[in-house]
């Protein structure tokens, strides 16, 4: 309990400190989203990014050196989700590693006969139960400046941390208020994952991304990036999708100027 008080106390003095004006230029450049907000969501945004930096461990690999740049443009990106959420600055997330551009990562393969192969594989990013998130520099600096043609690597991986925040593995269902919104996210959810399946075995037109189709915590990390990213083709080409990601996210990016 005293744990929880002396976290809550430190949040508040971080969010009650003055947001640095070299941070706000860092936003103002590498953040569009920044605009599209109105000036109390704007300063929310900005007392989230100051605990958000101050409470995970930042390590630069791969020859990246860590800077302020890379801090600010990540967090605005991860507190862009929790945006409408109360305290939810990802507590299972002790660090935040970034290398300068995709990097090479060890892969295992199980197959069905029990036999394991060992490889790597290049990846952008990465996000681990109780562990990392792992980011591709060029990948989130892109994406922040909405330079990545309709996708966010950082809301990509940091919707694997809040779907995981029900305690379970990645299972396209992050934590729900009610049985009811349970309810309904069980049938607009795997519907559309489904869909999404279909379209693209038989090579058809998509608005989301066909990685989607991977499992069903992909599909809600995917889903999550064209809410934020193409919210009104979203809200026109999947409307019950959409209301479903409005409805969690409490946010309406269809509205967005």
């Amino acid at each position: 309990m005293i744990f929880k008080w002396l976290k809550n106390r430190r949040r508040r003095q971080l969010r009650e400190e003055t947001f640095s004006p070299a941070w706000l230029e860092i936003l103002r450049e590498n953040f569009a989203f920044f605009h599209c907000l109105t000036q109390a969501e704007q300063a929310k945004l900005c007392n989230d990014i100051q605990v958000f930096v101050a409470e995970k461990n930042w390590e630069g690999c791969g020859g990246l050196k860590m800077t302020d740049e890379v801090r600010v443009t990540v967090a605005a990106q991860a507190c862009l989700l929790t945006l409408a959420f109360e305290d939810n600055y990802y507590d299972l997330v002790q660090s935040v590693l970034v290398y300068p551009d995709a990097y090479v990562a060890p892969n295992q393969t199980i197959t069905k006969g029990g036999v394991v192969f060992e490889g790597e594989s290049n990846r952008e990013g990465e996000a681990w139960y109780r562990g990392p998130v792992i980011l591709s520099w060029a990948d989130a600096h892109a994406g922040g400046r909405r330079e990545s043609a309709g996708h966010n690597l950082v809301f990509h991986e940091f919707a694997h941390q809040l779907d995981m925040q029900n305690g379970r593995d990645v299972d396209g269902t992050p934590p729900l208020p009610s049985a009811e919104r349970y309810q309904q996210w069980a049938q607009v959810i795997p519907r559309e994952f489904q869909q999404l399946q279909m379209e693209c075995s038989h090579g058809l037109p998509t608005l989301l991304d066909c990685y989607g189709t991977t499992n069903i915590g992909e599909f809600f990390a995917v889903a999550t990036e064209c809410f934020f990213v193409q919210p009104k083709a979203m809200a026109h080409r999947h409307a019950e999708l959409y209301q479903q990601f409005r409805d969690y996210y409490c946010q309406d990016p269809a509205q967005w100027q």
